[in-house]
């Protein structure tokens, strides 16, 4: 059983990493399909496959197309019932779906203000106070899921699972714009630096050739990639 996801660059698209995370993490059989939705090279090459042309798209088995990160956490959760996807836990299931959800519609000031850039870190950004209220709302999200699931490893609800996919792209921005947090957030921002897929998905996104990059990225001051905050 092997799946297709359509991804866009991997260095500047959050949606895409939060798709890929869940099968690479999960061991799931898949190909990349690289869309250039940034020079749109090939992005007339989506539309028969999602006609809103947006990634990710995971196209299963059967050549059944699903679009949107949250429909292709639950489409692999449903095919892939025993591979840990969703906490274990009913009740701790029920808050991992709840902050995914809050996630996957949410937080439109920091993503508005802080696009996913994985290549360098930009030590001149100033967040405004808007940010920084997202950033105070995902705190108290991430409390309440170590409060739920006792604390147990580095983890939202212990073992990796659909909800840290889904704050992958968050702990990015987080470490890549400098932004102000505390203690256990670091920590948390700290486990993702430091998961071999960020770091392999980094490459991925190292080895797609660009011509140029997108205009929020350019003329931006420039700081290596942290290895932790």
């Amino acid at each position: 059983m092997s799946y297709e996801l359509y991804i866009g660059h991997a260095s500047y698209s959050s949606w895409s990493l939060r798709a890929w995370l869940l099968l690479h993490r999960f061991g799931l059989d898949h190909r990349l399909v690289h869309v250039d939705i940034y020079e749109g090279g090939k992005l007339a090459d989506l539309a028969p496959v999602a006609p809103a042309v947006t990634v990710p798209v995971l196209v299963l088995p059967d050549g059944t197309a699903v679009g949107e990160s949250l429909a292709i956490a639950e489409t692999l959760h449903e095919r892939h019932p025993d591979a840990g996807l969703w906490p274990a836990d009913p009740s701790q299931r029920a808050s991992a779906r709840w902050i995914a959800a809050e996630m996957h519609v949410g937080f439109g000031a920091l993503r508005g203000n802080c696009p996913m850039v994985v290549t360098h870190r930009r030590p001149d950004f100033v967040p405004p106070p808007e940010v920084l209220a997202d950033l105070a709302r995902i705190e108290t999200l991430w409390a309440m899921a170590r409060q739920r699931s006792g604390g147990a490893g580095p983890w939202l609800f212990g073992a990796y699972s659909i909800a840290d996919a889904f704050y992958a792209p968050v702990a990015m921005r987080i470490a890549g714009y400098g932004l102000p947090v505390g203690d256990a957030a670091r920590a948390y921002v700290n486990a993702h630096l430091a998961d071999p897929a960020i770091a392999a998905w980094r490459q991925i996104g190292a080895d797609w050739p660009m011509a140029e990059e997108p205009p929020y990225v350019q003329g931006t001051a420039r700081e290596p990639w942290p290895a932790a905050i």
